[in-house]
């Protein structure tokens, strides 16, 4: 009854357990952005049905898998290759399937671990809308993408296991470099756009994913961000209650944000360069 979606790049590392953590489904869907290393065959190893397209940006990418992937059945459920459902998130998913009401997309309660911690505190949101009927479902935004679901939604219960620092701290960086270049070239859009941002939004939405996005954009406008960052994650997320895994994970998106922030500032100052 529910088809099975993983977005992968090189992921012969992780795929095979997040291969495991879904065998529960016939319907299985590798959506490769044309990996060099094993990945490809250890998805198809496992029965998986392979789509591959060239990665141009987040939502773009996401927005053309929903609409082109033959999926076998209504529902699909997204996960990540660094990503694990655990037996319970199975059962509950497989259930409201079955009586899912109104409504067309459900919020999955994540658990990120680093350095054997569950951050339980320090992460910034720890819901996704990842199980969905994929007609009712679109992304925006080049990175980070929000998940705007056409219609209503609700919480499965259950938790999906994530691990992104399973290949490594460097790995983290990495990505998070190329992440970064994403913001800044989305802030400058934005800007150069005029997108709307309330104020009020930011508080008072009661859809989750519209307050995360005014929210980013009050963010985006916050004097010194990452001190900004740190001290939301760590001291108003009660970050410190993770531990040491709480206090480098703090530092860490603090150096993330100050990677955006210089990125903003270059990208505005080759506009300002050439004139446009």
């Amino acid at each position: 009854m529910i088809s099975v979606l993983i977005l992968t790049k090189n992921e012969e590392q992780d795929l095979p357990g997040c291969l495991e953590s879904v065998s529960w489904s016939d319907d299985v869907h590798v959506y490769d952005s044309f990996s060099t290393d094993r990945t490809v065959e250890i998805a198809k190893a496992a029965g998986a049905t392979v789509t591959q397209r060239v990665f141009d940006n987040w939502a773009a990418h996401q927005n053309w898998g929903l609409r082109n992937i033959a999926f076998k059945y209504p529902w699909v459920f997204y996960i990540d290759a660094d990503e694990r459902m655990t037996p319970e998130l199975i059962g509950a998913v497989r259930d409201i399937v079955r009586n899912p009401g109104e409504n067309v997309a459900f919020r999955v309660h994540r658990r990120d671990f680093f350095m054997g911690t569950w951050l339980k505190h320090v992460q910034a949101s720890s819901f996704y809308l990842r199980l969905f009927r994929p007609d009712k479902m679109r992304y925006e935004r080049l990175v980070n993408p929000i998940s705007i679901a056409d219609g209503q939604v609700d919480t499965v219960p259950g938790y999906l296991d994530h691990f992104p620092f399973s290949k490594g701290v460097s790995h983290w960086l990495e990505r998070h470099n190329s992440y970064s270049s994403f913001e800044a070239k989305q802030i400058l859009s934005n800007r150069l756009e005029h997108a709307d941002f309330s104020l009020l939004k930011a508080f008072t939405e009661k859809d989750f994913h519209t307050r995360r996005f005014h929210q980013k954009e009050l963010f985006y406008r916050a004097p010194v961000r990452p001190i900004v960052k740190f001290l939301l994650l760590y001291v108003l997320k009660l970050g410190f209650l993770d531990g040491r895994a709480g206090l480098t994970y703090s530092i860490l998106q603090s150096i993330y944000e100050y990677m955006i922030v210089l990125k903003t500032r270059e990208l505005l100052a080759e506009k300002k360069r050439s004139g446009a």
